[in-house]
């Protein structure tokens, strides 16, 4: 059984695909992060090497072996902090890495029908990886599948792009969340709602924060430091904003930037809906009344541009601008200081 929720246009794509015949030898998963592209992804390498008719069974010892990550024909590619000698976050997918996938796909299936090479975070491919895989994958291996997944192609080479089957996964409806929430996990129907809207449609992100209160804990957090910036000085704003940066930028940095930004997305966003009378479809449905607080001191034209800053600074850094710089203009956008001393609630 295919287990990714809510995607069914791409489960139907790689279904047709499968009884087809027609196989592309390389995928290009696209979607934000949590969407559901790595468990889309094991689908179909259990799919690939399935022992059963009907597949994915997600029973036999193949399907089983897939999803437990130990079947020696699918190998995944992930990228996560510690991972290089100085324990620094690795920040790009080297060439030696690629080279090691390469003369493993020059091997036959060890134990399976299809050797599958799932490499998430494809966007942080060197130029000299990037260069290394179109080799392989202008000259494709029968029985060899490369899934790559990314949250933003933009940073793709177009060659590599060209070279795969593009399959987007759309974030869910809130409803689909919330409905998914409380009869696969057993979550309470309150909060359901509230993990739901909190999670853009991204059933992942929900389904970790129900195992895991430390995700809502540095919601709360995150809150907490937007509501002191916004009161702050702009002497404040800018230390803050170097605090920020001070990640690695190209990894680590860059994604906890872009997570506070989404974070201040729905704020904003939740109180343009309280100033126009819609407070019934907030995100922050369990911080309504300090929205309705915080909407009496602001104008429709004063959220409005900060809802704009905040999505151009979004998009300046996924073009890779200078983080500082970004983060600083936008501290300028903010509304006055002063007017909520230190933004606790």
């Amino acid at each position: 059984m295919w287990r990714v929720i809510g995607q069914d246009r791409a489960v139907a794509l790689l279904r047709r695909s499968l009884k087809s015949n027609s196989l592309a030898h390389a995928y290009l998963f696209v979607g934000p992060p949590h969407v559901g592209k790595m468990t889309l992804a094991l689908n179909l390498a259990q799919a690939l090497n399935c022992e059963t008719v009907e597949v994915p069974c997600g029973q036999c010892p193949s399907c089983q072996r897939i999803i437990s990550g130990r079947h020696a024909d699918v190998q995944t590619m992930v990228l996560s902090e510690g991972d290089t000698a100085e324990n620094e976050p690795r920040t790009r997918i080297s060439v030696d890495q690629i080279e090691l996938l390469q003369h493993s796909a020059s091997l036959p299936p060890f134990e399976g029908k299809y050797k599958i090479f799932i490499i998430d975070e494809a966007e942080l491919f060197s130029i000299g990886a990037a260069n290394r895989l179109l080799k392989t994958l202008e000259e494709p291996t029968a029985k060899v599948v490369f899934i790559l997944l990314t949250t933003n192609e933009r940073r793709l080479p177009v060659t590599v792009i060209s070279r795969c089957q593009r399959v987007e996964l759309l974030p869910l409806a809130i409803t689909e969340v919330e409905v998914a929430l409380c009869k696969n996990w057993g979550v309470d129907p309150d909060k359901a709602t509230l993990l739901a809207r909190l999670s853009r449609g991204c059933l992942g992100w929900a389904v970790s924060a129900v195992g895991n209160d430390s995700l809502l804990q540095q919601r709360t957090e995150r809150l907490d430091e937007l509501l002191m910036i916004i009161g702050a000085d702009y002497e404040t704003r800018f230390d803050y904003v170097a605090r920020w940066v001070a990640y690695p930028v190209l990894n680590t940095g860059r994604r906890l930037i872009q997570e506070r930004l989404e974070l201040w997305l729905d704020w904003w966003r939740d109180l343009l809906l309280v100033k126009v009378g819609l407070s019934e479809t907030v995100t922050n449905i369990d911080q309504l009344s300090w929205l309705i607080d915080l909407a009496r001191n602001h104008s429709l034209a004063q959220i409005r541009a900060m809802i704009d800053g905040i999505q151009v600074a979004g998009n300046q850094l996924r073009q890779n601008a200078n983080p500082q710089l970004v983060l600083e203009v936008l501290m300028l956008s903010l509304p006055e200081t002063g007017r909520y001393g230190n933004g606790k609630r």
